[in-house]
């Protein structure tokens, strides 16, 4: 009998599509905003080649970006993968040659090169714009940049020389009153290093302030949060060492015994003032949102859980894996304070996923609404999933009012599984929230993808964009209007 134990994210919801394609004037159902004009990017995780371990986290699939290119009320589509020399060695070999996520002692010989393991990365997780350009970006190496138009893969960016550290962030933020990008690495000078590089881009993308700290200790730091004046750095339980990675381990490994950090900078200084503060075991993915509630306090919204969320990382201490639920929390430091401890109070007790989105218009400042997708029980849901965390039927989409801490939401259908909303302003509008939502919908019973068109303001839906095959799983998508990138 064949194995298929090494296919085993290479079937059914985890099939990969494995081919490039572009469709003109895609099929649509209900109506395309006459104001939506510009390019919805995403970033998606398509398997190439089969993992060599059956085992093996799906943050390792190769990168593949796509474009919905928006204008005059119709939509077309194009999709390509992302030509890192990861892929380009594997093509070439026509089989996997890379081992565990971010593990370069368990590749092929060819290809093992522990000093250099930025080498390996996929570049699978958000599409960036940084000074009028477009980048394919994943947080274990550089920054790929992508022609706009054709998604041709361009090359790996160094920002003229200025980009020091061996990694880059998959979630820069940018500022939307001074229009600057903070960006960061984490293990800037290698595998498990402490050293953190954060940097400051002008509008034109030129990198005008560095400041380099260590971290408590070497955790995941996916995202960051920015105020005005600060930078908000999310460490969670998650840790890693040389050891284990020798010994043909994942990188990471949860650790329920050390506590969440927090790290805070400003960002026109020189990492002199950086205050660490520290919580109880937390997972730490994505945030929503930071301001400055006065000069010397700090809000950050964002979702997180009380334990382990992922589940191809292993508990060091032998525990088997529970998943635990995402809620909507905010926490407050007091920079003035003597203590290190941060204060956490629950906004929403609904479970959702770590992708929470707001109006970017108001990234730093207080804001209104966050919208995030959540799997609604209450509704119907008649497709099949395999036995799998990792494949919850997240059907609905929630944006939670700050204000009033009421819930508003949409359903994407009973066959459907939705991915992260992003939110694009309205045409000449200022007013927070008043825009729309465009998200990524699985039909599984058609086996087809689908581009929900949502408007914000009072969750109804717009209309779809159907395309006639299925899309490997989106990690993040962006969006371009046509004054942010040269679009054609």
């Amino acid at each position: 009998m064949v194995d298929f134990s090494s296919m085993k994210l290479m079937r059914g919801y985890y099939a990969p599509n494995r081919f490039e394609t572009e469709l003109f004037d895609c099929e649509v159902v209900g109506r395309i905003p006459e104001d939506l004009r510009g390019a919805f990017y995403r970033m998606h995780l398509d398997w190439f080649y089969p993992p060599a371990f059956p085992d093996e986290a799906s943050l390792s699939a190769d990168g593949y970006i796509s474009m919905f290119r928006f204008g005059d009320g119709a939509v077309d589509y194009r999709g390509r993968f992302v030509r890192t020399e990861r892929f380009e060695l594997q093509r070439k070999a026509r089989r996997q040659l890379y081992g565990y996520y971010r593990n370069p002692f368990t590749d092929e010989e060819a290809v093992r090169d522990p000093d250099r393991p930025w080498r390996r990365t996929t570049a699978n997780t958000t599409p960036v714009i940084i000074g009028g350009r477009l980048y394919a970006t994943k947080e274990d190496g550089p920054p790929y940049r992508i022609d706009p138009n054709t998604l041709e893969t361009l090359g790996i960016e160094d920002f003229d020389g200025e980009w020091k550290s061996e990694t880059f962030t998959a979630h820069p933020k940018v500022d939307p009153v001074t229009g600057e990008t903070i960006a960061f690495g984490y293990e800037a000078t290698g595998l498990c290093s402490k050293d953190v590089f954060l940097c400051i881009f002008d509008r034109d993308g030129k990198i005008r302030n560095e400041i380099r700290f260590e971290v408590p200790y070497t955790s995941m730091i996916h995202d960051i949060a920015i105020t005005p004046t600060h930078v908000i750095f999310p460490g969670s339980s998650m840790v890693t060492s040389m050891e284990r990675l020798k010994e043909g381990r994942k990188h990471w490994g949860w650790d329920r015994t050390v506590p969440a950090w927090y790290g805070i900078v400003r960002r026109d200084g020189d990492g002199s003032d950086l205050r660490w503060f520290f919580g109880p075991e937390r997972s730490l993915v994505h945030t929503a949102n930071a301001w400055n509630e006065d000069e010397e306090t700090i809000v950050l919204d964002m979702p997180m859980a009380s334990g382990n969320t992922w589940p191809f990382f292993e508990d060091i201490h032998g525990g088997a894996f529970q998943m635990h639920d995402n809620t909507i929390r905010r926490l407050t430091f007091d920079l003035r304070a003597n203590s290190d401890r941060v204060e956490e109070d629950l906004l929403f007790d609904l479970p959702v996923t770590s992708f929470t989105r707001i109006d970017e218009r108001f990234l730093g400042h207080r804001n209104r609404y966050i919208f995030v997708q959540y799997a609604d029980g209450s509704r119907p849901f008649s497709a099949t999933l395999p036995n799998d965390p990792r494949a919850q039927p997240n059907n609905s989409i929630a944006r939670f009012d700050l204000e009033d801490r009421s819930r508003t939401s949409w359903w994407a259908g009973e066959s459907h599984v939705v991915q992260e909303p992003t939110f694009v302003p309205r045409a000449g509008s200022t007013q927070e929230g008043d825009g729309y939502l465009l998200a990524t919908v699985h039909n599984l019973a058609e086996r087809r993808a689908e581009l929900a068109i949502v408007d914000a303001a009072d969750m109804g839906e717009i209309g779809r964009v159907v395309l006639p095959f299925r899309n490997a799983p989106q990690v993040h998508g962006t969006w371009a209007a046509e004054t942010m990138l040269p679009l054609e």
